[in-house]
C-alpha cells in the first residue's frame, strides 16, 4: 500500500490507507486516544481504542515520526472530513525530548527570536509552512508570467569582482588571494544579458552588508530580478513589472489556495493600470497632510511611505502605488536620468501596502555615457570593462528593469511585522545561524 498525504484521504473513504508524518498531539481519555498525525499537506486525527497501542503511543513525545495504516471514516467533526480508525501505528524515528516550540498552538506565541533559533522546529507549524507555500507559489507565479511574455530565466555569478551599487555595503571575501566580493545584486550580468536573450529574470539570493536592525532589512534575501530589452523608458518597465505581480498574485492564488484559506489572506487586485505619483507630487502631498518639511529630501522615510500606501488605496483604491521619478543622488550611476530634469531620474519604487517591494527603472545604454557617468563619480571603468562595459561599447538596446525582493513582497501579503517571520533562514546583522 502506497502512503498517501493527509490531504488525499477524502478520497478513500471506506478503504484502509497507509499515511506518515509527525505526531502533533495526543488527547488521551479514559477509553480512547485522539492522535493528531501532522504531514506536509495537513493534519489528520486517528482514533486509537485503549490497548497497547494506546499504551505505545503515551510514552511518545510530540515530533515523532510516525506511519499509520487506518480504516478512513467520514466525519463531521474534523476539519478534512476524515479520521482513520482501527490503527497500525509504527514508529519511524522516535524522539525522546520535548520540542522548544509548542507547535499545538493555532499561532506561535514564542518571541520571534526564539522561533529563529529553532528555526528547525518553528518552521513545521502550520502557520508558518503555509508563508513558505505561499513564497514558493509566488516564484512560481512570477517565473510564469514572464515565461509567457517570452523571458528566459538566467542565472549569474554570486562572486563579483567589484561592487554592483558603488557603495560600502559589500561582503568582501578572499578569491583565492583576490579580493572579491558577494553581488549586491545581478545587475552587471542581467544587464550584459540584454544584449544576448532582450529579456531576462533571474530569482536568487543577493547579499547586502546593511548597518541597519530593523523589521524591513537583511543581509541575504531573495531578489526576482528582470531586464528588458529596446523600451520607450522607465514607464515601459513599469508595465512589465505590473504583469508580473499580477502574476504572482494568481500563483499565489492557484498554486497555494489551501495556505491562503489557512492564513486567511486577503489577496490584492492588481489594477490593470497601477497608479503613480511623481516623486515631488508626493512629497508635497505629504507635506501638505502631515505638516512636515519633506520637500527637498532625497528619499521617501518608511513612514511616508506608509502614507502614501494609504493614500494610493483612498484615492485610487489600490494596495500599489508606482513612485517615479527619483533624484539621481539616490539612485546607482547606471541610472538614466530624466531628458528634462537631468536631477531626476528615469526610475520608479513599488509600493505595496505602503513597503517598497521593487526599486527598478531604464539604465543608460550608451558606452560614452558610462564613461561619463563614472567619471562624475571619480571612478575608474576598468572595474566594470568586462563584462559590463564591453556589452555597452559593442551596442546595447535601450533597457530597464527591477529587482523586487520577496521577502518585501510576502511580509505585508501575510499582514507580518518583521521580514524575519517571512524568511526560512534569515541572515542579518546579529544572525549567522542556524
Amino acid at each position: 500500500m502506497r502512503r498517501m498525504h493527509i490531504d488525499e484521504l477524502p478520497g478513500h473513504v471506506g478503504a484502509r490507507a497507509r499515511v506518515a508524518g509527525w505526531l502533533h498531539h495526543q488527547r488521551r481519555l479514559s477509553r480512547m486516544t485522539f492522535l493528531l498525525l501532522r504531514d506536509a499537506s495537513g493534519i489528520a486525527q486517528i482514533v486509537v481504542e485503549e490497548g497497547e497501542v494506546a499504551a505505545e503511543l503515551a510514552r511518545l513525545q510530540p515530533e515523532t515520526v510516525l506511519e499509520v495504516e487506518g480504516r478512513v471514516v467520514e466525519t463531521e467533526l474534523e476539519p478534512g472530513g476524515v479520521e482513520l480508525h482501527e490503527p497500525a501505528v509504527r514508529p519511524l524515528a522516535v524522539t525522546t525530548t520535548k520540542p522548544p516550540i509548542d507547535l499545538r498552538r493555532p499561532v506561535l506565541t514564542e518571541q520571534l527570536p526564539l522561533q529563529l533559533d529553532h528555526a528547525a522546529v518553528s518552521l513545521r507549524h502550520p502557520r508558518r509552512r503555509a508563508i513558505a507555500r505561499v513564497a514558493a507559489a509566488s516564484v512560481a507565479g512570477y517565473r510564469a508570467a514572464l515565461d509567457a511574455l517570452r523571458f528566459t530565466e538566467i542565472h549569474t555569478p554570486k562572486i563579483v569582482v567589484t561592487a554592483t551599487e558603488s557603495g560600502a555595503n559589500v561582503f568582501a571575501l578572499d578569491y583565492f588571494g583576490r579580493p572579491a566580493y558577494l553581488a549586491q545584486s545581478p545587475q552587471f550580468y542581467k544587464q550584459t544579458m540584454v544584449g544576448v536573450l532582450e529579456r531576462v529574470y533571474e530569482v536568487g539570493s543577493v547579499f547586502r552588508a546593511e548597518p541597519h536592525d530593523t523589521a524591513r532589512h537583511l543581509a541575504e534575501y531573495v531578489s526576482l530580478d528582470a531586464e528588458i530589452g529596446f523600451i520607450e523608458d522607465h514607464f515601459t518597465v513599469m508595465g512589465f513589472a505590473r504583469e508580473a505581480v499580477a502574476g504572482m498574485v494568481e500563483g499565489v492564488a492557484t498554486r497555494a489556495a489551501d495556505a491562503v484559506a489557512l492564513l486567511d489572506l486577503d489577496l490584492p487586485d492588481v489594477p490593470p493600470e497601477i497608479p503613480v505619483v511623481d516623486f515631488l507630487d508626493g512629497q508635497r502631498l505629504i507635506e501638505a497632510a502631515t505638516g512636515e518639511t519633506v520637500v527637498g529630501e532625497p528619499d521617501l522615510a518608511p513612514a511616508h511611505e506608509r502614507w502614501l500606501g494609504e493614500w494610493a488605496r483612498r484615492e485610487h483604491g489600490s494596495e500599489f502605488l508606482f513612485v517615479s521619478g527619483y533624484p539621481m543622488a539616490k539612485r546607482p550611476f547606471y541610472t538614466h536620468p530624466e531628458p528634462e530634469r537631468p536631477a531626476f531620474s528615469n526610475s520608479f519604487d513599488l509600493l505595496f501596502r505602503g513597503l517598497e517591494m521593487i526599486t527598478g527603472g531604464q539604465r543608460l545604454h550608451r558606452y560614452e555615457d558610462y564613461i561619463a557617468a563614472l567619471g562624475a563619480l571619480r571612478q575608474s571603468p576598468e572595474p566594470y570593462e568586462r563584462p559590463y562595459l564591453e556589452a555597452m561599447r559593442h551596442g546595447m538596446p535601450p533597457h530597464g528593469g527591477w529587482g523586487l525582493g520577496l521577502a518585501r513582497w510576502v511580509t505585508p501579503l501575510v499582514a507580518a511585522s518583521n521580514v524575519r517571520e517571512t524568511t526560512l533562514f534569515p541572515r542579518d546583522r546579529s544572525r549567522l545561524a542556524p
